[in-house]
């Protein structure tokens, strides 16, 4: 039985289980690639915006049959919400699983978020695409290029 106060398979004070993080930002990702609303997702899968949102921040654990309808309504494998995975929230996730044993207080502090997960790259990719013209969308892409690494060695000196 689990101890007074917490529930199973989560870390203490009812933080959300690593894995369960990763599964919303993977939702979040996904729907926003598509440019679909927390709301639109709702209502494809029969839920409030809210129960949405919840499930992306990784506050509410999905269930498997409302994984296998988030797959069908977003277009992708089940497998697509655990890829990229990374060792550390593995094994952050195996230590809380073990009724945390491991799990220490700030184990999250100096976490830096996946670039590909913010609202900014997922916008400039959603802007790029929609430029029609392949010759100037390619010129952007050595533009970008070509200005990164200058950025990166004026960093460097």
């Amino acid at each position: 039985m689990a101890p007074t106060g917490r529930r199973r398979g989560r870390p203490p004070a009812g933080k959300p289980n690593p894995v369960d993080i990763h599964v919303g930002q993977r939702i979040r990702l996904r729907r926003t690639l598509l440019g679909m609303s927390q709301e639109k997702l709702g209502e494809a899968l029969n839920l409030t915006f809210q129960q949405v949102q919840k499930y992306e921040r990784g506050a509410n654990r999905v269930g498997s049959s409302r994984l296998f309808q988030l797959a069908r309504v977003l277009d992708v494998p089940v497998s697509y919400f655990f890829e990229e995975m990374t060792a550390e929230t593995t094994a952050r996730a195996k230590a809380v699983s073990a009724a945390a044993p491991g799990f220490e207080e700030g184990a999250g502090e100096g976490y830096q978020a996946d670039p590909m997960t913010k609202r900014e790259t997922l916008e400039l990719v959603r802007a790029y695409y929609r430029i029609s013209d392949p010759k100037l969308r390619r010129r952007l892409f050595d533009m970008t290029k070509a200005l990164a690494a200058a950025s990166q060695a004026k960093s460097k000196e």
